[in-house]
């Protein structure tokens, strides 16, 4: 046999996936080259280790097998690797962070000087909603996770980074006369939320709830990129964070809307599990935003001051 490390990650990917073409879209490839990588990999085994039945990819106990070593292979490859590194004195290894979708304006400033500290750091960050954010942590998936609402029933330790504010938003309307609304606005405009599972929706049902605001016609949509395409739209309002709208206001595509109440405060937070044993690099990540944090909060977030 004469199989490579790239046809053993390959496979491993494709097994993973359960799709080439998915499989090529992860590692950055052509779907051609995995097929190539696939089957040079296949052809030097007397046994199938995948085939297709109904147009799908389905991976023998045999290929399953041979999945598990490739593997534990890899992984020891990446030991030796990373090993390699930290007897030169460089960090190494992976960080893996889960962060709610609205804060993907908010953790890659904080990641920033670190990764270009530390060449040989991996990372891993997964973009989601908040409930499969705190589910990812509470599987130990990730190292850490930043959320703007810390989970009421799981034990975290938290590192509290920048306060997050979330006003009325609407389409920029000049004429409109500035002045502060009551609660009863909601009634009168259509109000976008974002899907069940969003910190951002949790938030502002709360809002709502705790200042017994009746609401008229609603939207839902999936995430605050579509809210903010929607409110630009003129199809409606929504409260939503200023982070994620700094380029609209400055533009002037959109308004903050005053209401009373507004802005709601919040805390953007990385947290992860007690008792949680971190790597060398998560724990130097760690070092880092507790040294480093305040300066990027200045640096980066001088802007919320002027709202």
């Amino acid at each position: 046999m004469n199989y490579t490390l790239n046809q053993l990650q390959v496979f491993l990917k494709v097994v993973q996936l359960r799709s080439v073409t998915r499989a090529s879209e992860e590692l950055h490839l052509t779907q051609p080259a995995v097929s190539i990588q696939l089957k040079n990999f296949q052809d030097q085994f007397d046994l199938p280790l995948t085939e297709i039945v109904g147009r799908k990819l389905h991976v023998t106990d045999f290929g399953l097998e041979i999945a598990a070593a490739a593997e534990q292979i890899l992984d020891q490859v990446k030991a030796i690797q990373e090993k390699a590194l930290l007897y030169k004195g460089q960090l190494a290894g992976r960080l893996s962070v889960s962060v709610v979708s609205t804060g993907k304006y908010v953790m890659p400033f904080f990641l920033a000087g670190f990764l270009q500290a530390h060449p040989g750091v991996e990372l891993l960050m997964d973009v989601t909603n908040k409930s499969r954010v705190v589910q990812s942590l509470e599987n130990n998936e990730m190292d850490f996770a930043l959320v703007s609402l810390l989970p009421s029933k799981l034990p975290v330790h938290k590192l509290d980074l920048l306060r997050n504010k979330l006003y009325l938003v609407g389409k920029s309307q000049p004429e409109e006369k500035r002045r502060v609304y009551t609660g009863e606005i909601f009634q009168s405009i259509p109000l976008i939320f974002r899907e069940q599972g969003s910190g951002t929706r949790q938030t502002m049902e709360m809002f709502i709830r705790n200042n017994h605001i009746s609401t008229g016609r609603k939207m839902e949509l999936t995430s605050n990129e579509a809210v903010k395409q929607a409110i630009l739209a003129g199809l409606g309002y929504s409260i939503m964070p200023l982070i994620g709208i700094k380029n609209e206001l400055i533009h002037g595509d959109l308004q903050i809307i005053p209401v009373k109440g507004l802005p709601i405060e919040t805390t953007w937070s990385l947290i992860w599990l007690k008792g949680k044993k971190h790597s060398p690099t998560a724990k130097a990540f760690l070092d880092y935003l507790k040294e480093a944090g305040p300066d990027i909060v200045n640096t980066e977030f001088g802007w919320y001051r002027e709202y």
